[in-house]
Parts: structure tokens; sequence; C-alpha cells
């Protein structure tokens, strides 16, 4: 029996419990990138960061184990953060989302956008805690897009080139196409970001922007071609706009707090001012994923919105 002639329902519930099993694998790979002395292979089983206790089955069931050990390490009852359950419950619904877009239908879609997407959630954390894109997201996504366009040539559909190549967006686009859109999608996509941060440096006198933002657009311009780079970058300036005021809001909360925690007189426009500078640094990165997802995923929503060839 084919298992794509089961019934959808089915197909979404075990489509989101691969997701949330492979969240639990991307919680290790988070966790051991800063470490040069761990890979995702060593150690081989996870243990707790604290104890070095090597971790059973019981304790390393997706979201469960985190709720009956209510967030504790069961030998030394160190607080497990928070993170864990939270890239388990994000990826989980994450791969949901994209089955219930693609499945079953379009099965080879489905794969190639819940492969993505956890790359971008690991994106996402890494830059948060470290300032830094991995290379294996942003030089590796730029290395497969063209061969998972050759492979998957739907995720095209309605691309620029495609319309150059094959003379119309409408249907699954020639592989040629898929490629050649892919490609000129890289080249947009690292280039206008590039461009922009050696004109803000220039301007600014410093790094207006980092070398691994760059290579992260130019991976995603490779899935969603030259002008869906173009999108992905207006749609982060927005995320990534919202983020930041939301983050100079709360350190300004925070310095508020201090303030009369200590009975302080220093003023809110004082308050205001330290507030912008501690909230600017920010990573763009996890924007930038963001925006790079949902142009993937809602290309033919954001076509309607924005006058896109």
């Amino acid at each position: 029996m084919n298992p794509l002639e089961l019934p959808r329902e089915f197909l979404l519930v075990w489509w989101g419990l691969m997701g949330l099993f492979v969240g639990s694998f991307l919680n290790v790979v988070i966790h051991r990138y800063p470490y040069d002395q761990e890979t995702i292979h060593r150690p081989r089983r996870s243990r707790c960061p604290q104890c070095r206790k090597e971790l059973g089955w019981r304790e390393n069931i997706p979201l469960l184990s985190w709720l009956i050990q209510r967030g504790r390490c069961s030998a030394c009852r160190w607080p497990i953060p928070f993170r864990y359950p939270l890239v388990e419950a994000l990826n989980a619904a994450l791969w949901l989302y994209v089955g219930w877009r693609c499945l079953p239908e379009q099965w080879p879609l489905a794969l190639v956008w819940s492969l993505v997407a956890s790359s971008l959630l690991v994106t996402t954390f890494v830059d948060f805690d470290h300032l830094e894109i991995p290379d294996w997201v942003s030089i590796g996504g730029m290395l497969c897009a063209p061969v998972l366009s050759a492979l998957v040539p739907e995720l095209h559909r309605g691309g620029l080139c495609v319309q150059w190549i094959d003379g119309s967006a409408e249907g699954v686009p020639s592989r040629m196409a898929a490629v050649v859109n892919s490609l000129a999608g890289i080249a947009t996509g690292a280039g206008v970001l590039w461009a922009i941060g050696v004109l803000g440096s220039k301007a600014f006198g410093k790094d207006a922007m980092g070398f691994g933002d760059v290579k992260l657009l130019g991976a995603g311009g490779g899935l969603v071609g030259p002008i869906g780079s173009l999108v992905a970058l207006m749609v982060a300036s927005l995320i990534g706009s919202v983020m930041g005021v939301g983050n100079i809001l709360r350190w300004l909360c925070f310095l508020r707090r201090r303030v009369t925690q200590r009975r302080a007189r220093r003023g809110w426009l004082a308050s205001c001012r330290a507030a912008r500078v501690m909230g600017q640094y920010l990573p763009f990165g996890p924007a930038l994923a963001m925006g790079i997802l949902v142009v993937l995923c809602e290309w033919s929503w954001l076509a309607a919105w924005w006058p896109v060839p």
C-alpha cells in the first residue's frame, strides 16, 4: 500500500510527530554548535550539560520528558532551559503547517520545505546565542539550492527566470529554468545585501551588515529566486524593525525598574537614550530566516500584495 494513499489527517499527524522528533535533534545541534570537542555524532548519547549524566530513552521523549520532569534534570535537578521544548514545539508546528500545505500530492516539496524550515530554526537560535550564522546552513544552502531546484523544480513556480526561459509562469517549470532561477536568486540575494553592507559601512563608519547575513540571503535566494530574495529582504526588514523596537522597549522597562528599585533620579530621557544604545545590538539573522521562510511558503499570497513579475 502506498503511504501517500492513507487519510490526509493521518499523514498530517505523522508529519507533525516527525517534526517533533527532528526538533529534539535540532536541540542537540544548537547546544553543541559552539563546542569544538563535540559534534552531532560525539558524544553518541545526549547528556545533561550540568552533571554530564547520559540520558535514557525516557528522558529523551520530545516535550513529554520535559513536562514529566518539570523542566529539571532527574539526577542533579539542573533547570532545563525552556528553549528545549520551545524548539521541539516550533519545529513540529512548522512541519505540520508544511504538511497541511503540501501533503499528499506535493510530498517532494513538503520534504524540501520542512528541511529548510528546520535549518532556519537552527540558524535563528544559534544567531541569538552566539551572533553567528552556521556556514553549513548558509554556504551549504547555496551549494544545495541549485541541486534541490533541479530535483524539485516546483520550488520556482512563477519565478522571474522561469518566465524568460519557459515563456510562462504557469505549471511546473523545466529543470533548466528552475536551476537558472536558483543561481540568479543566489547572486541577487547575496549581492544586494553585500552592497547594502558596503554602503552602510561607508555611511556610518562601522560594519553595517555581517557577512553571515549575506551568505544566508544568498542561500535563501537560491530557493526563492531573484525577486523572492528581494521580497524576503523586505519582509525581514519589517520583522527586524518590530523586533528592534520591542528590544528597546524591553531594555527601557528594565532600566526604569532598576531606577525605581534604587530610588535614583535618572530621568526618562536618559533611560530612553541608554535603552536605544543597548537595544540596537540584535542579530538580523533570525528576521532574515523568517523572511526567507515566509516567502518560500507563502509566495503566491505575497505576490498578490506586491507588484512582482
